[in-house]
């Protein structure tokens, strides 16, 4: 430790730590705009001159090293003095348009302005003038003239984004922050530069010119997209919600959110809002009131369970999508068992239904969401990580730049924009073999029995290696390990070499809320039917909650064959669109903003949040529409009166929550035999992951919106002879599609990529089945 006095205090810091460190360690403001906790020291702004003793000149707090025995002064004249001429040169350029700025109001220069700032400028030319760019749908650049350079937005693209889309080019007072190509940024975490950016150069376009910050009301919130939980701040007006910022907690999402995260918000605005109940009399949608929606569900209901008696009981089932709150998810389960039926799931994409905790317990991440990045082994399984949860990809490339070792095993290999130390590329069916592999040659290294047999080839070895020779190790298994047909295998021998090496082992999470799910019972009982049935065979009734049931499902056309020819179908969804051509009633319910909740993120947080603004229309929170069929079907325990009522009941006592996180149970199986034909792996593309962000406009028009396009790898794409810009024809479950088709050399062979979660591909059958393809 060293230690210095600072404005008359004694300080003490890590050896190593900068001034600025220490100021931040005593409490003691200085004026920046380069400087950020999160970011590498670029001594850009020079804003935080101080008065170092014995120094000739003001030093940098941000870039002058803490010794033993330093004085500082910051509010010395000879300090003040310099901040004073900085904030001259910093304005001599900026249009000062503050009065029609974006960034008004919470802009950092206009702030420091204010206590640094002159009355008058000395300065009498002509001001320098940088064009706009255009990157995108989501960031405006259309004043670049404000830029004063920091570089903030550069260096996030480097060490947290992972790749660099701006940079600056030329110098003096010629330089200016551009994609230098004229190209468009495109990382999943983009909007968080402009959180960073200290002046209205970066603004967000879709909130652009809409509301002033003052105007603005400020709320807490939790994500509702990956199983993160990242901790949202929602900005209201008039009763609207107009944008969404991080709200900081260094535990789960630092200062971050993905853009998903920040831009989803705009459906909740959108026409496709349902905002009143809807009931479909000959083929027509016609609106009516409250009581007579949940009056004909609750008949239907009990129309069903008298007509067909109790051994027809579990065709009456439920869905609710893995973003729907543990209040939600609670009722949902309580009303099913309530009128006898069993059939209650949340696992829409899975294709091995034993893949189960133990009772009362929940899969989760098996460590840490802040552990991630200061991991030093990382072995990710069938993880799409970099879109499927992009502020962990974040947390271990943090981890990768501090030297870890991060490795994968999938079909496919997408750039997750940090080193790969080994991979093992095979088809989904060879995952379990492959997995085998690497536990051989780790039972090899350690003298003990391997749990089935393998042989290690080069690649599983030096998987095998760095596990073993790793101190905070984790096997991490992704949605694609999750929802393969041996999940119980995979996990089984993850949870061995986990054993073995001393790692942790679980899985990164299907959604914001799926550890919630299983621990309030959202699973099928014993004779009950799980989501995978429910979505390939009729119905005698089916509640969907926040779900759209052919997009969510693992086999999209045999979802809509099942409910096309179920009998009562039930969607509560706040969107018209989601379920009209398979419903027979909507019940529009309140999305994460409209009402009360929780989630149950990854590592087992359980995070609450409030409503921030009232209900559309006649939309009502889900916890209450399903507390009042509980009634109207006349089942006892639905009588709750607030949200936290629900709460208590669903988790009971949260002191022992943690206590039911369980990864075990996994059973292993022999590998399952190599199928013929071509091999589908499916991603779901992260705008098209439920059904806010597939109706985000500004989402929607990113580059990782663009339509699909099937993924060959490069055998089978020299083999049909295909050339760039090609088309094919893909074949699945009697189903026909021609879409455009590319070269993909990371693809294992035998296998072909195809999206899944969207509409342009929800003619095809199961995310794991076999495919043919030819060329058009």
């Amino acid at each position: 430790m060293a230690e210095l006095e600072l404005d008359g205090k004694k300080v003490s810091v890590p050896d190593g730590s900068m001034v600025m460190h220490a100021a931040d360690a005593a409490g003691v403001y200085i004026p920046h705009f380069c400087y950020h906790k999160k970011l590498s020291i670029a001594a850009n702004c020079r804003m935080c001159l101080v008065d170092v003793e014995k120094m000739p000149k003001p030093m940098p707090a941000c870039a002058t090293p803490v010794t033993n025995g330093m004085v500082v002064r910051t509010r010395s004249d000879k300090a003040l003095k310099a901040q004073q001429s900085v904030m001259e040169f910093l304005l001599i350029n900026h249009p000062l348009d503050c009065p029609i700025c974006d960034q008004g109001g919470e802009c950092q220069l206009q702030d420091l302005a204010v206590g640094y700032g002159g009355t008058a400028s000395r300065y009498a030319e002509e001001k320098r003038v940088v064009f706009h760019k255009d990157v995108g749908p989501l960031i405006s650049m259309e004043e670049m003239s404000r830029c004063i350079h920091c570089t903030r937005c550069v260096r996030f693209g480097q060490e947290v984004a992972g790749v660099m889309e701006l940079g600056m080019i030329h110098r003096g007072e010629h330089s200016e922050i551009t994609t230098v190509a004229g190209g468009s940024v495109d990382s999943e975490l983009s909007g968080n530069m402009i959180d960073i950016c200290p002046v209205g150069a970066l603004t967000s376009k879709p909130f652009r010119y809409s509301a002033r910050t003052w105007e603005l009301s400020r709320r807490k919130s939790v994500s509702p997209h990956d199983s993160t939980g990242a901790n949202l701040v929602v900005q209201v007006k008039a009763g609207k919600v107009m944008r969404v910022v991080p709200l900081e907690n260094d535990a789960v999402n630092e200062c971050w959110i993905a853009d998903r995260d920040r831009y989803s918000y705009e459906a909740l605005n959108s026409e496709q809002r349902l905002t009143q109940p809807m009931i479909k009399q000959n083929g027509t949608w016609q609106a009516v009131d409250w009581n007579t929606a949940l009056g004909y569900v609750a008949d239907g209901i009990k129309r069903v369970k008298a007509e067909f008696g109790a051994g027809a009981v579990n065709e009456i089932g439920a869905i609710g999508h893995v973003s729907s709150t543990v209040e939600e998810l609670h009722l949902l389960a309580k009303l099913v068992r309530g009128i006898g039926s069993q059939s209650i799931d949340h696992r829409t994409r899975h294709a091995d239904f034993g893949n189960t905790a133990p009772a009362g317990r929940a899969r989760w991440l098996g460590t840490s969401v802040a552990a991630l990045s200061k991991l030093d082994r990382a072995f990710v399984i069938g993880s799409f990580l970099r879109k499927d949860h992009p502020l962990f990809a974040q947390r271990l490339r943090q981890a990768a730049r501090h030297g870890a070792r991060v490795m994968s095993l999938h079909a496919v290999h997408d750039d997750w924009l940090l080193p790969l130390a080994a991979r093992l590329t095979l088809a989904p069916a060879a995952w379990v073999q492959g997995l085998a592999d690497v536990a051989a040659a780790i039972a090899a290294a350690k003298g003990v029995a391997a749990p089935m047999a393998g042989k290690a080839g080069p690649e599983a070895q030096a998987i095998a290696d760095a596990l073993l020779s790793g101190e905070r190790v984790a096997l991490l298994l992704g949605n694609a390990a999750a929802q393969h047909p041996q999940a119980g295998s995979l996990l089984a021998l993850a949870q061995w070499i986990a054993a073995q090496t001393g790692a942790s082992c679980g899985y990164l999470g299907e959604g914001a809320n799926a550890v919630g799910a299983q621990l309030v019972g959202a699973l099928p009982g014993p004779g009950g039917r799980h989501a995978g049935q429910m979505l390939s065979q009729p119905m005698k009734a089916l509640l969907l909650l926040n779900t759209e049931p052919v997009l969510d499902a693992a086999d999209a056309a045999a979802a809509r064959k099942s409910l096309a020819e179920s009998g009562l179908v039930v969607a509560l969804t706040a969107f018209k669109d989601v379920a009209a051509d398979v419903a027979d009633v909507m019940l529009p319910i309140a999305p994460f903003t409209e009402t009360a909740g929780a989630f149950v993120n990854a590592e087992g947080r359980l995070q609450s949040f409030h409503g921030v603004v009232k209900p559309q229309g006649d939309a009502r929170p889900g916890w209450k529409v399903l507390r009042v069929l509980g009634n109207l079907l006349g089942l006892p325990g639905f009588d709750q009166e607030s949200a936290e009522q629900v709460r208590a009941e669903a988790l009971g006592n949260l002191a022992t929550l943690s206590g039911r996180l369980d990864n075990g149970g996994a059973v292993l199986t022999a590998p399952a035999a190599t199928p013929a034909g071509l091999q589908r792996v499916a991603d779901v593309p992260i705008y098209a992951t439920d059904a806010s962000v597939r109706r985000a406009t500004s989402l929607q028009l990113t580059a990782d919106a663009r339509p699909p396009m099937v993924g060959l790898p490069s055998a089978l794409w020299r083999q049909l002879g295909l050339q760039a810009g090609g088309r094919v024809r893909v074949g699945q479950g009697g189903a026909k599609l021609e879409l455009p088709a590319r070269e993909d050399i990371s693809l294992a062979d035998g296998s072909v990529r195809i999206a899944a979660g969207l509409a342009a591909t929800a003619a095809l059958g199961a995310m794991f089945g076999t495919v043919t393809v030819e060329k058009v």
